[in-house]
This record gives structure tokens, sequence and C-alpha cells, in this order.
């Protein structure tokens, strides 16, 4: 099916010794010049207490929408029936313009391209950047959803009838987790309905990619890989690639090499002439054993996976109909189109984590474009959820993967957005939970998978990082690492991204510092972004309930105006950077 590129026995070796002496020697440069380096740049500290810079680029109506909104945010009947409250109290005239002057004018802004320009204009000049994100969604009820999600994550095979025992139930779809959305609040889901609608949002994302290429000239732009083709092909290859490494650790088991961390497990070629061709003395290690899967002619060859008790490989489904192949391919497609464009038009694309179900698929595919189109600069930025338990084993791979082929690695790190689902699904169904025990082992992951990445920058800065938290002890050990290491703002490695609406003591400081900072920036009509805004209202009410920090920053900074009589105060871009 495929081969591997090996070393013969004396150049694997000669190979192997020249490359341990070389991270050695490595290790040692980079060690002196971290040292040098921390003592020679300048150390940035940055104090998020001082109210009158974190809120400069507001006015008093701004700061007080805020602490009215984080207000409302408190009480569970608004959050959680907000449309049919507001709608019964209010009618739908004055309900669109109760929620432009409050919920939708703190976290949405604007309809259009148009009507965004004058806040992206503005926080530019306040040193904070946009990542442009068309929020209008779907208002499916959970039936509809269900229904949506059944249909499109089942084969044709399955519908048949036929038999699907040696299916993974992770990876398969399971009608009381069929609506996706279901205690998710940090992100968005997309439902399958045709081609034809992957399409729309497929020029929906080019919109959005030229739309951030011309506001500025390192714009980000972010996708869902959801959006862009029928779900079925995520579920199987996920499936396909969970087996084929589950079968790598079965066979390091048996040569002794389990309890080792990932990267350090490498297999002997000789037992396993019945998979490929080898010579004596070859190893091979996670990496090369991926391989196994690239270059196939049909995408539906993709899908299959090793028989533990025959050692052969056999097809994960018996059949795929021609229409699932083109289903399939077009997925492909539409990601190569919306790589394409970013890259023409200058804008760093970053592809969003979903589900476990999904994700090895989505990380792979990420990988892929990565290998293709981060040659000569970052352009696709994969996302890493650090609840997930193996984080530390993904981010690593990847890491290694851009050393040996020399392309820039490009991550945006992230906590995750399904840890209820997730939980509930793994425990109904019955398998492992995927997630971290508690918030405190995934915040020691996320400062892991961080560490790790701000070291390989420091190394040889050809990796790139979007530190994407609103915690600010997470902001403060980036700081703390990157003046460590003499990482400067200016060059641009490590980023910093927020939700627009969220966090503007920690977004606004970090981009007047010389920072590169985003905040994601949702637009879209009232009405079509109120599942978005539900969302937000119910993050902010966990948010707002486990700490009072913004409200007292906000009031702090409203009190210090009113008392030294900036009672009409105007932010001016002059006040800026």
């Amino acid at each position: 099916y495929a081969c591997v590129r090996v070393f013969p026995p004396t150049a694997q070796s000669t190979v192997a010794s020249t490359q341990a002496d070389q991270d050695v020697t490595n290790r040692e440069s980079y060690s002196s010049r971290k040292s040098r380096n921390a003592s020679s740049s300048p150390k940035i500290s940055i104090d998020f207490e001082l109210t009158q810079e974190a809120y400069k680029s507001k006015d008093n109506l701004e700061l007080l929408r805020s602490l009215v909104v984080f207000k409302l945010c408190s009480y569970d009947l608004l959050v959680d029936k907000n449309k049919e409250v507001c709608k019964f109290l209010l009618g739908k005239k004055a309900f669109e313009q109760f929620m432009k002057l409050t919920f939708y004018g703190q976290f949405v802004a604007g309809e259009d391209h148009k009507s965004i320009k004058s806040l992206i204009q503005k926080n530019r000049a306040f040193g904070v950047g946009s990542v442009l994100d068309y929020s209008v969604e779907e208002d499916l009820t959970q039936e509809d959803a269900v229904t949506k999600e059944m249909d499109s994550c089942v084969s044709a095979t399955e519908k048949e009838g036929m038999s699907m025992d040696h299916r993974e139930k992770q990876y398969k779809a399971h009608q009381q987790f069929g609506d996706r959305r279901g205690g998710v609040t940090g992100a968005r889901t997309y439902f399958y309905s045709d081609e034809a609608k992957c399409d729309q949002h497929m020029e929906t994302f080019l919109k959005c990619i030229k739309a951030s290429g011309g506001s500025s000239v390192d714009g980000f732009s972010a996708i869902k890989m959801t959006a862009l083709g029928r779900p079925q092909f995520l579920l199987q290859f996920s499936e396909v690639l969970v087996k084929w490494r589950r079968f790598f650790s079965f066979l390091a088991a048996q040569q002794g090499r389990d309890g080792m961390e990932a990267l350090e497990q490498r297999l002997e070629l000789q037992p396993l002439q019945v998979y490929r061709t080898h010579r004596v003395g070859e190893t091979i290690d996670r990496l090369d054993w991926n391989s196994l899967i690239d270059d196939r002619i049909k995408i539906s060859d993709l899908l299959v996976v090793p028989n533990l008790e025959t050692g052969q490989l056999e097809p994960l489904l018996n059949k795929f109909t021609e229409e699932e192949e083109k289903q399939m391919k077009r997925m492909l497609q539409r990601l190569d189109v919306l790589a394409n464009h970013a890259e023409e038009h200058s804008v760093r694309l970053m592809v969003d984590a979903e589900q476990t179900y999904f994700q090895p698929a989505i990380s792979t595919l990420t990988v892929e474009m990565q290998r293709i189109y981060n040659r000569g600069k970052p352009v696709i930025f994969n996302t890493y959820q650090c609840y997930l338990k193996e984080a530390y084993d993904i981010v690593t791979m990847d890491v290694e993967l851009s050393r040996r082929e020399g392309w820039f690695f490009g991550a945006k790190l992230v906590r995750g957005a399904y840890m209820y689902q997730e939980r509930s699904r793994a425990e109904e169904i019955g398998y492992e939970d995927p997630i971290n025990p508690d918030y405190e082992t995934t915040n020691i992951m996320y400062h892991k998978c961080l560490d790790y990445i701000l070291d390989e920058i420091g190394l040889n800065r050809n990796a790139n990082v979007m530190v994407a938290s609103h915690n600010e002890d997470t902001v403060k050990h980036t700081l703390r690492r990157m003046n460590e290491l003499g990482l400067t703002p200016t060059e641009n490695k490590v980023y910093f991204g927020q939700l627009l609406g969220m966090c503007d003591q920690i977004s606004f400081p970090l981009g007047q510092a010389g920072f590169p900072v985003y905040k994601y920036v949702p637009y879209g009509p009232v009405n079509e972004v109120i599942p978005y805004l539900s969302r937000r209202a119910q993050e902010n009410r966990g948010f707002m309930k486990g700490s009072q920090r913004e409200r007292e920053l906000l009031w702090k900074e409203l009190k210090r105006r009113l008392a030294s009589g900036q009672v009409f105060y105007r932010p001016s871009p002059e006040l800026g950077l």
C-alpha cells in the first residue's frame, strides 16, 4: 500500500549517530543562546490592574454596557430562555433594539463586512487585531439536529443493515448524542444538509479570508472542517487513524517498548515483514508508521485497518458508494481552495478543533495542509485541545514532523469546548473518558504543551503559537517564559487571542505593549446570531459566577473617570500605540 522511507542499516546508524551529536550540539548552543538572549533582551512586564490602560479604547457607555451585560448573564432564566423571554416582553422590533444595546453590541461587531470596519479599525489603533467569524447559525430544533446528524454520519452500508460490530463505539453515530450542541457553550456547530450547503459555507469562509486580508497585513481567519463536508468521512477516517496508532502500540508492547513516550517508541522492522519490505536492523517510529496511510489513489482506500489476528489490511466498510467517494473528495477540495485563498491574501488560516470522534481526522488533514502550505511561512494553524489526555503526545509528534520535513509549525492552544459532552458520551456509550480528570490537570497540560512549543521557537524560530486563553495566569506564564527565552513581541512568533467583548483587561494591555493579540470578531444579522449570543451568555454565566474580577475592574475605571470629571470620555486613536 505504501513505502516507508528508511535508511539501510549502516547508513541509519551513521545518520542516527550524527543526528544525536547534532542534537547535543543544538541543545548546548540553544542553552547558551537562551541565556545570552534572556540577559540581553529587555524584560517585558504588564500590569493587568491598570484599568486606565486596559479600557482606554472604551467610552463610558461601553463600560456601562459591559457591566449591565455581565450582570444579566448571572440571571439563569434570562440566559436559558433569552429569546423567548425578550420577544414575549418586548416584541420583535424592540427585541432587536434591546439586543443591539446589550448582548449583540457587546459580543458581535455588526451585521456585515461594511458595518464591522469601524470596530476593526478602532481595535487596530489600540494594538488589537481581528479574527473574523461569520457567526450565523441554523436555529434547529433538537429533533431536526438529531435527524440531520444521524443521516450524515451513517454510511450507505450501515443503512442497508449490514453488521457493523467491528466498528469502534466511539466512532459511530449515536442518536442520544445526535445534537452535537448539547452541553457546548464555547463553539459553533455545523450540521450537514447537502453538498450545496457545504459550498455556501466555503464561500462564507472565502469572504472572511478576503476581508481579513483587506483589514490588516497579518490577519487570521478560522474555519471548521465539519462545515465543509459530510461528517461520515471524518468519523471513519478518525477510526482508521486510531486503530493504526493502537496497532503500533500493540506491536511496541510485544517488542518491550511500551510505557515510553510516543516519540521514543521505535519498532524493529524484521518481525513486520508481513506488512512491508524491510532490511535487518531497521526501525521505524510513530511518524514513519503514519506514512502507511499516505499516497493512496482513492480516498476510500485510506479507510483500511490492520487485523491483529491475520496481519492483513481490511477495509473498514465493505463498500463505498460512488457518491460517498465524491463527497470525501469534495471536502478535501474545499480545504485546498481555502488554503490557497489564505496564502494568496497573506492570511493565516486556523482550523478549529472539534469533538474527539472527529478530531484525529481533522488534525491529520490539517497537518497535511501544513506540509504543503507552511514551507516558506506559517499559513495553516492546527488547534490543540489541552483538556485531552493525549494532547502533549499529539503536539510533540507534530512538532517533530515539522522538524524532520522542514516546514513551519503553527498551533493554536485552547483548553477545549466540549468537556461536558465528551464525558457524558464516554460514560453513556462505554469507552474511556478522553478528558483530563480535572481543571488543574488541564492547566498543567496546557502549560506543558505551551512550554514545549515555546522551547521549539527559542531553538530554531520555525514554530508559531497562538495562546488562545482568557486565563490571566496562563498569559502571565507565557510572558515569563518569553522573557526567559529572549523572545520579543516584534518577532511575531507568539500570539494571544480572546473573544470580542470578554477579557479586554488582558487583550488591550498586551496590544499596547506591542504583543500580537487578536479578538475573535463575530458578525451577522441580529436574529441569525442568536444561537451564538446564547452561548456567550451561558459561557459568561459560569465565568461571572466564578470570578468578579472583570466587573470589579470595569467599576474601578468607570468610577475613576467620573471622579476625575471624564463624564464624556471619548477614546482617541492617538491614545493607542
